[in-house]
């Protein structure tokens, strides 16, 4: 992904468009409003590339559940095969006709990259409540206030932050005739204070206790970013709205930074709702012996009256909690059962997959979408002009509405998961 990222993102210079059409000899020649179609598609073509890479690979992984499966190679193993692979599809890619990915760009990565957003959401309140547990734990089992310090420092530079995206949009972006861009930011203001009183609230901490300012600190500053891109992504008809929107070095740069911001994002998300997607067949390691009349024992009559393997029964004895999880390899070193010795005792997966495959390479797939509309500015394409069909990059609203309702709903996710625990107590307990 990251060798796919600096290529798609060296194609957006003019000198990688040029060589572009030299080397396909005219058979990418396009009729650009201006010479930035030629980047724009690139990158789209690579992404593809990725995307389609990994929902072939996601496809050919359905079903494997451990490592046992012939199949679990193809994810676990073939690296040669599989670089081979990828690079064929993206020298492919600069085969298929522009107006494929015309569609593409405009829909089918749009689309991809929002679904990769609400992900991204959904592990940001995740993450935002591990954090403030995480430190609020290390300060408790501390000798020191190193945790304290850096909890409330966190939680300061956040709110700081916040208050300074939103400064920033108040001061460029809103002023007469730009109601909409108001409307955003005041709106994504009043959401950021609603989230930060609730979280204080005595039912809300009584619910649950390490609820409070640090996970409502990442929340408000990640939205708040959001709509400063929102804003900065939207169509220069309206006026002097979007001060961006004119000004290519300006434009140059925030698309830069937001593509470094965005892969370490992308990074974290892609890794932690990938590993997320499936449940381990076996927990940690944590157990709790069982008292014999719960216990499984390790050989029982099945059905048939034949006794199950003992390697099932210590199996279904560690899912119980009976056993800890080391005595599935300490029964791999005893056994000699055909089936089982030419596996290594050191896999942790032969007994059950720790994530879903399928799922893995979905989210890598979605987020090749998001990385090719963040290094394309969500840019979209459009035709204008008569026979020629000119074409024409620009920024479209679509993107604009994509990122603002996505704020929305991660406002809405944070305020479930602090209410819930209040409002359904039987079905909700500590987050």
């Amino acid at each position: 992904m990251l060798v796919n990222s600096l290529l798609a993102w060296a194609l957006l210079s003019d000198w990688a468009s040029k060589q572009l059409a030299s080397i396909t000899h005219g058979y990418l020649k396009l009729n650009c409003a201006d010479d930035s179609c030629y980047g724009t598609l690139g990158v789209q073509r690579v992404g593809f590339a990725l995307a389609l890479f990994h929902f072939i690979l996601g496809a050919l992984l359905i079903g494997v559940h451990d490592t046992r499966s012939k199949r679990a190679a193809i994810q676990n193993g073939w690296w040669g095969p599989k670089v081979v692979i990828w690079m064929a599809l993206v020298v492919a890619s600069f085969f298929i006709p522009a107006g494929f990915f015309m569609f593409y760009g405009n829909y089918v990565a749009l689309i991809g990259a929002g679904v990769f957003i609400l992900f991204g959401l959904i592990l940001l309140v995740d993450f935002a409540h591990t954090w403030s547990e995480t430190c609020v734990s290390k300060w408790e089992q501390s000798d020191t206030n190193k945790w304290q310090f850096i909890l409330v420092g966190s939680t300061l530079i956040m709110y700081l932050g916040a208050i300074t995206l939103t400064g920033i949009m108040y001061g460029f972006f809103t002023g007469s005739g730009c109601g909409k861009n108001t409307f955003f930011v005041s709106f994504n203001l009043a959401l950021g204070i609603a989230v930060t009183v609730i979280g204080i609230l005595p039912a809300v901490q009584e619910a649950n206790p390490r609820s409070g300012l640090a996970q409502s600190s990442m929340v408000v500053v990640y939205c708040a970013y959001l709509i400063l891109s929102a804003v900065a992504n939207e169509p220069d008809d309206e006026g002097d709205c979007n001060p961006l929107s004119k000004a290519r070095g300006t434009r140059t740069t925030s698309v830069l930074m937001g593509a470094l911001f965005t892969f370490l994002a992308v990074a974290y998300s892609t890794s932690r709702a990938a590993t997320q997607g499936g449940k381990a067949m076996i927990n940690n390691g944590d157990y709790a012996p069982l008292n014999s009349d719960s216990a499984v024992p390790l050989v029982t009559n099945g059905p048939s009256g034949s006794s199950m393997r003992r390697s099932d029964a210590l199996l279904a004895a560690v899912e119980s909690g009976a056993l800890p999880v080391s005595a599935l390899d300490e029964d791999d070193d005893d056994e000699c059962d055909d089936d089982r010795q030419d596996y290594d005792s050191k896999d942790d997966e032969k007994n059950g997959c720790q994530y879903n495959y399928t799922f893995f390479h979905l989210v890598f797939a979605l987020a090749a979408m998001y990385i090719s509309m963040v290094l394309t500015n969500w840019n979209t394409f459009k035709h204008v002009g008569g026979e020629d069909q000119l074409i024409r990059i620009g920024q479209s609203w679509a993107a604009v509405w994509v990122k603002v309702v996505s704020s929305w709903i991660c406002y809405g996710l944070y305020g479930f998961s602090l209410l819930a625990p209040v409002v359904l107590p039987d079905r909700f307990t500590d987050y």
